[in-house]
């Protein structure tokens, strides 16, 4: 395949904007970060690695819940925003194309990578690098849109996986990867994880509130995101 999402860092030309709509937004604040957070399970004293932090929502969260917060992003703005939401955090301007050469093997509890898979091109070797600074009885936790929601909307072969280009409802340009299930198990799998849990998560019930007609269809239609606890392969 020749298809490329690039290096450039897409959210930084709407980074404020995103943490206006995330902070309490309906797929953000009441879907993924409870899905995630929920596999993430206790987090006090633990140290977790936070990829693709954004603007610092989950990273104040987990410090909130007692984790010493380690985290990154493409987005030099976003890097700012979670500075300044998440203070006690460690927090650095990274391309996931890159090797964490600033972590050593096994250094955090945790790893979050939450609906940002999508953005990497070279998606295995991230992986593997996150399987690197994890400790043994780590666990990874991702989220990622649901597939089958990306091909009832894109129409085409569930399975092709090939890169997109969208223009979201707020006018933000996004490029990014579609691939089926069945992919992101693999690169699990040849990054040396194995799946312990796998969410297809429903709105917090305060989510009907918000908008009950997208709960209500979230409630019963996997067209949304899904969550994955992974664990590192003690056999490799």
């Amino acid at each position: 395949m020749t298809d490329v999402v690039g290096s450039h860092p897409q959210y930084d030309e709407f980074a404020d904007e995103f943490l206006d709509h995330a902070a309490d937004g309906f797929h953000n604040a009441h879907y993924d970060r409870p899905a995630c957070l929920s596999l993430l399970g206790e987090m006090a004293g633990r140290s977790v690695l936070d990829v693709a932090c954004g603007p610092g929502l989950y990273a104040a969260e987990l410090v909130a819940r007692g984790a010493r917060v380690i985290g990154l992003d493409h987005s030099p703005r976003m890097i700012e925003l979670c500075r300044e939401r998440a203070p006690a955090g460690e927090f650095h301007v990274h391309d996931l194309g890159d090797r964490l050469d600033w972590l050593p093997d096994g250094a955090v509890d945790r790893v979050l990578f939450a609906l940002a898979l999508e953005y990497v091109d070279d998606r295995v070797a991230a992986l593997r690098e996150l399987r690197r600074v994890l400790r043994p009885d780590g666990a990874l936790v991702l989220s990622r849109s649901h597939p089958t929601g990306d091909w009832l909307r894109q129409g085409g072969s569930y399975f092709d996986v090939r890169v997109i280009e969208e223009v979201w409802s707020r006018g933000w340009r996004v490029r990014y990867w579609l691939a089926p299930l069945e992919r992101t198990c693999e690169e699990l799998h040849e990054a040396g994880f194995l799946l312990e849990r796998l969410l297809e998560p429903r709105p917090a019930p305060e989510a009907a509130r918000l908008d009950p007609d997208r709960y209500a269809s979230l409630s019963r239609e996997p067209t949304g995101f899904l969550a994955i606890r992974a664990i590192p392969d003690p056999r490799r």
